[in-house]
Formats: C-alpha cells, structure tokens, sequence
C-alpha cells in the first residue's frame, strides 16, 4: 500500500522539520507539503489534496482556527489535525466545532504524536488524554434533554452513533453495516441534526459522555 500523504502546516521552521524527520522514518507515513501560513496551507490543501493535516493554532495572519473553517468551506475532505500548544476550552471545543479530527498537543512525546497520526489517518479521533474532560465538560447537556434527544433517534442512527463514539470513520461503519459511504453520510447528518452537534468528533465526545454515565 503506497504511504498516507501528510501537510504539515506550522509556522516554527524547527518543529515542522523535526517532525518531517520522524515520518520520514515511518514506511506508511510521507510528508507531501509544508506551510508556514494559512493563506499558503489552504492552497497547498487544495492542490496536494493529502490524506492529512497537521495544523497549528496560533501563527501570524490567519490562525489555525480561521485557515480550518477555511480548508472545510473550500471541501477539503482531508482529517485535519491540531496540534498545538494551547490547551484552552475554548480553543479546544471551537476546533472541534469547526470540523477538526482530532486535538493534540506539541507537548505529547514525539512518537506519540506519530502514533496519534497513525490513528488518524485510520479514520480515528485523536485527542490529547487531558483534553478529552474538557472537550466532554463543554458538550453536558441536562439529562432529560439529553433521555429526549437519544429517544428521537431512529435504531440505525444510534447503532452508527456508537461506532462514531469507537472513533469509526464512514468507511469503516459503511463496511461494518454493509450499506454504502453515503448511506452512512446521511445518516450522520440527519443524527447530528437531531442532537444539536456540529461534527463527527463532537458527537463521538458526547455520545462516550452519556456512556460514562449510563455506567
């Protein structure tokens, strides 16, 4: 199978190389781009269209959250993500608002980051351990909303929920259900919809939150 392709989009020189370096040791890993900027990692994006992208948060010009909601209204489809140092509820929770795959942080052991990559490129969410709390303290909703919202969902769209929730990409549930990518795609849609959640990792948060409880 011929490598994941990654953007690497950072505006510290040092990490991005550092980083390149490492995948470069990686046989199923190959970084096809970088970006120091926004302006230049949608354009790279778009043209590269990479199975990934690795984007920071805080650069000059447009910043990490602006170039995301960017990236997703020009359709690209790449996972995207985050990696950071902020570790701020509100960055954290807009990120995932804005159509973010994942949350990591630069402090994480490099061949973690690599591994939590790897995940990614797998269609799987990808968080930091201390990040997941705050990302599920911010989708609460009170209990009764919460018995009413599960209650209004069809059986097919609570099963998919829950493989949303194990961190399955489309592919991965279409193939588990047996039915097609854009049977499952709707699905979603119509389930996000009904629960008032803006994106996949939203819900996968929200859904593993109402599981912890339940427990």
């Amino acid at each position: 199978m011929s490598p994941a392709t990654i953007l690497m989009v950072d505006d510290h020189p040092l990490l991005r190389k550092g980083l390149t370096q490492l995948i470069e040791l990686e046989d199923d890993l190959e970084v096809i781009g970088e970006a120091s900027n926004g302006e230049d990692a949608i354009r790279l994006a778009v043209e590269l269209e990479p199975d990934l992208i690795s984007l920071d948060l805080n650069m000059q010009g447009m910043d990490g959250l602006q170039t995301l909601k960017a990236m997703r209204d020009q359709g690209v489809d790449a996972r995207i993500i985050m990696l950071t140092v902020s570790d701020s509820d509100e960055d954290v929770v807009e990120a995932i608002r804005l159509g973010a795959d994942g949350y990591l942080l630069k402090d994480m052991e490099p061949e973690d980051i690599i591994a939590r990559l790897r995940e990614a490129v797998l269609g799987k969410m990808v968080m930091s351990p201390k990040l997941t709390e705050i990302l599920a303290t911010a989708l609460r909703r009170p209990q009764r909303q919460t018995n009413r919202a599960i209650a209004s969902l069809t059986s097919r769209e609570l099963e998919i929920l829950k493989l949303i929730a194990k961190g399955l990409s489309n592919k991965l549930i279409a193939r588990e259900l047996d039915i097609s990518d854009g049977t499952v795609k709707v699905h979603v849609k119509h389930l996000l919809k009904k629960l008032d959640l803006r994106s996949r990792v939203e819900a996968a948060v929200w859904m593993v939150n109402q599981q912890g409880k339940n427990e």
